[in-house]
C-alpha cells in the first residue's frame, strides 16, 4: 500500500514536471534553404504571426529567434513547443559574396560580421535543444560540408532529429537523394513557402518528439 502511494506520488510530480517543462524545437540548416520560410509557415498556421523575415540574400537571418508556447494540434493530438530559428550554418562567410548582391561594402562587411556572430550563436543554442529540424535545399547536393558538419553534431549529442527537405515544388528536387544522405533520420519533403505536404510534416512533427 504505501509502496503503491508513493509510486502514484512519483508520477503525479513526474507529471506536473513535464507539463512545465517548455520543449524546444530548434530549425537549422545552411542559408537559404528555407529555415525562416519553415519556422514562419509553422506560426502562421498555428498563431497567426510569423517569425522574421526572408530574403535571397543569404543570411538574412543572423540572430536567434524564438516563438514561445507554439501549440499545433493533429489527429486528436497536441503538441506544445517554443521554435527557434537559428542562423545559418556556414563553414566560411566572406563579405565580397554579399557584394554580387549589389550590396554596399561597408553594409557587405556588417552582414558577414553578424552572420559569423551568428553561426556561433546558433551552435551555443544546440545543447539547449529537445529535437531539431534539419532544412536541407532539396534542390542542392545534400552530401555538403555544411550538411554533414551540422547532422555530425546533433549526432554527438543524441538529439532526435526530423530532416525536411524543402523546395519540392522546383522541378530539379531530388527527395530520395536526401532520403540516402541521411538514411539514419526519417526525411519529409516539403514546401515551406507554397505549403506543399505541409500534413505530412506535422504527422512527422509528432513522431519526432513523441
Amino acid at each position: 500500500m504505501i509502496i503503491r502511494l508513493r509510486d502514484f506520488i512519483s508520477n503525479v510530480f513526474y507529471k506536473l514536471f513535464q507539463q512545465r517543462k517548455s520543449l524546444k524545437l530548434g530549425i537549422y540548416g545552411p542559408p537559404n534553404a528555407g529555415k525562416t520560410t519553415l519556422a514562419n509557415r509553422i506560426c502562421r498556421d498555428w498563431i497567426g504571426e510569423e517569425m522574421g523575415s526572408v530574403s535571397k540574400i543569404p543570411h538574412e537571418t543572423r540572430n536567434v529567434q524564438q516563438k514561445e508556447k507554439i501549440k499545433i494540434k493533429h489527429k486528436r493530438k497536441e503538441l506544445t513547443f517554443n521554435l527557434i530559428d537559428t542562423p545559418g550554418i556556414a563553414t566560411k562567410i566572406d563579405y565580397e559574396d554579399f557584394l554580387k548582391f549589389r550590396l554596399p561594402q561597408k553594409e557587405a562587411k556588417k552582414r558577414a560580421k553578424e552572420a559569423t556572430k551568428g553561426v556561433i550563436e546558433a551552435i551555443k543554442w544546440l545543447d539547449g535543444m529537445d529535437a531539431v529540424l534539419v532544412v536541407v535545399d532539396a534542390t542542392l547536393n545534400p552530401y555538403s560540408q555544411v550538411n554533414l558538419t551540422i547532422i555530425g553534431n546533433l549526432a554527438a549529442r543524441n538529439i532526435p532529429v526530423l530532416v525536411v527537405a524543402n523546395k519540392i515544388d522546383i522541378r530539379k528536387a531530388n527527395i530520395k537523394k536526401v532520403e540516402s544522405a541521411f538514411p539514419q533520420y526519417e526525411v519529409v519533403g516539403i514546401s515551406a513557402e507554397k505549403g506543399h505536404n505541409v500534413e505530412e510534416f506535422y504527422e512527422s512533427l509528432f513522431r519526432l518528439v513523441k
